[in-house]
């Protein structure tokens, strides 16, 4: 049997990191196949991407196509984490102005295929005509996916639930029992999705333009966890789902982390606390909390007296601090006990030392992921999107507990904050959610596995598409 020849696999994530590195990782297993990458962003974000691994580098071309300006996008801004939520229309109208030049990248290097985002609505016409394979890479679990619909839903307008109280409940295509619904206060979210914006598209316009029109989905999900929900996603969208298993992330062994003097500091810290004591905090790049929020939130750590690590990036769009103000006197009162990072951390890192036993997280699908792999169970407080559907699949799982909110305004208590990290890190009604999440880690970790999973995603590539094996 003749040997493959080489694909040419072109990647053009949404400008959010929570997006741009599970596209990057995608690619080091395409490279590592022997397949050729051109991953496609701004200048700015590809400056940003860690390193690849050198064995993989003159295999990859990084094609950064500059960011038109548009009004009401503040300057230098590339991704999300450049602003603040109400902005980010503004940068869909901005990555809108990307086609003319990634179009003049199609017509000339006619790679085999080309794996897109959500938020591209305008590409699979382009791919189509020139001839191009293309692939959606949805980073979302299979579960919110479900929820949303089918892609024609979106496209034509036909989804059944008009008023907020449809989205209260699981979808009717659902045959299974779940949890998986909106809250009251997350519902502002869903019904504003598809509604047009300030970039002149909604955004579930450009999901489902970008699912109808691509020859393959790809999903961050596996069989082993919830696979009824990749089975549900198969029936509704009537085209190949295939799942890239869960992708729990590496760490790089002797990384420029290892002796990097602000990690020296934060392992320092962490080896003075008992194993599984510490609860670590973090909300990934694109969740803006309110000053009654961070408030909250601080006085219920120092409330649980729960050892904690917390990391407090700077809001989406700010420069610094200046808008965040913590409790008076908060910091000096949890000396010793607790730990404010207010920068970027090594996540993974901080995760898998010995020390951290619970992981106080949003629910994005990439940090969920993370915490599991290491087998910590989830307090969980989801505040964008999809993570509050996240959180329902979780809980359902015994993996962790939500803080209790008011059902109206999704506001939370010192008192709630403090309830949870206690419950799951420390009391023995607690002790289900802690065995639960060790039980989860053999498949949230499983690297074989979910290596499994890329490995028949890369087939699937290299059978299919604009030039098939023979």
């Amino acid at each position: 049997m003749a040997e493959k020849s080489s694909l040419h696999v072109a990647l053009f994530p949404w400008l959010a990191f929570g997006h741009i590195i599970p596209y990057l990782e995608l690619s080091k297993f395409i490279l590592q196949k022997g397949h050729k990458v051109t991953f496609i962003s701004t200048p700015r974000n590809i400056h940003r991407l860690p390193k690849i691994p050198p064995d993989l580098a003159s295999s990859i071309t990084f094609l950064k196509i500059p960011l038109p300006q548009v009004e009401g996008l503040p300057q230098n801004a590339e991704a999300t984490l450049d602003v603040r939520t109400q902005d980010i229309p503004f940068l869909k109208k901005a990555y809108d102005g990307l086609e003319p030049d990634l179009t003049h990248f199609l017509e000339n290097s006619l790679p085999d295929w080309i794996v897109y985002d959500f938020s591209a609505y305008w590409l699979p016409p382009i791919a189509t005509k020139l001839g191009i394979s293309k692939a959606f890479f949805s980073i979302l679990s299979a579960s919110s996916r479900v929820f949303f619909g089918p892609s024609d839903f979106a496209v034509n307008g036909t989804d059944p639930r008009k008023k907020a109280e449809d989205f209260k409940a699981p979808p009717q295509w659902v045959p299974f029992q779940t949890k998986v619904a909106y809250k009251s206060h997350e519902i502002n979210w869903i019904m504003g999705a598809g509604q047009v914006n300030e970039s002149g598209i909604s955004d579930m316009y450009r999901y489902g333009t970008v699912a109808k029109g691509s020859d393959v989905i790809f999903v961050r999900h596996c069989y082993e966890f919830e696979g009824q929900w990749l089975n549900l996603l198969n029936e509704l969208e009537q085209k190949p789902v295939i799942p890239v298993g869960l992708m729990p992330p590496k760490m790089e062994e002797g990384s420029s982390h290892d002796n990097n003097e602000s990690w020296v500091l934060m392992k320092e810290w962490l080896d003075g606390l008992e194993r599984a004591s510490v609860v670590y905090i973090a909300f990934g790049s694109e969740v803006s909390l309110s000053q009654q929020e961070l408030s909250e939130l601080a006085l219920g750590l120092e409330l649980s007296k729960v050892p904690f690590f917390w990391c407090l990036r700077k809001p989406p769009g700010s420069t610094e601090f200046s808008s965040f103000e913590l409790p008076n006197g908060f910091e000096e009162r949890i000396r010793g006990r607790g730990f404010v990072w207010k920068s970027w951390a090594p996540q993974l890192k901080i995760l898998s030392h010995e020390s951290i036993g619970g992981f106080l997280t949003h629910c994005g699908w990439s940090s969920s992921i993370e915490g599991l792999m290491f087998g910590h169970p989830l307090i969980m407080l989801p505040f964008v999107i999809d993570t509050g559907l996240v959180a329902r699949v979780l809980e359902d799982k015994q993996v962790g507990v939500e803080v209790l909110r008011n059902e109206q305004d999704g506001s939370y208590t010192r008192n709630s904050v403090a309830d949870s990290v206690r419950l799951v890190m420390v009391e023995n009604s607690g002790k289900v959610y802690r065995e639960k999440a060790k039980e989860i880690c053999e498949i949230f970790g499983d690297r074989d596995l979910h290596d499994g999973y890329i490995r028949k995603v890369i087939d699937y590539l290299e059978n299919n598409g604009r030039r098939k094996s023979g």
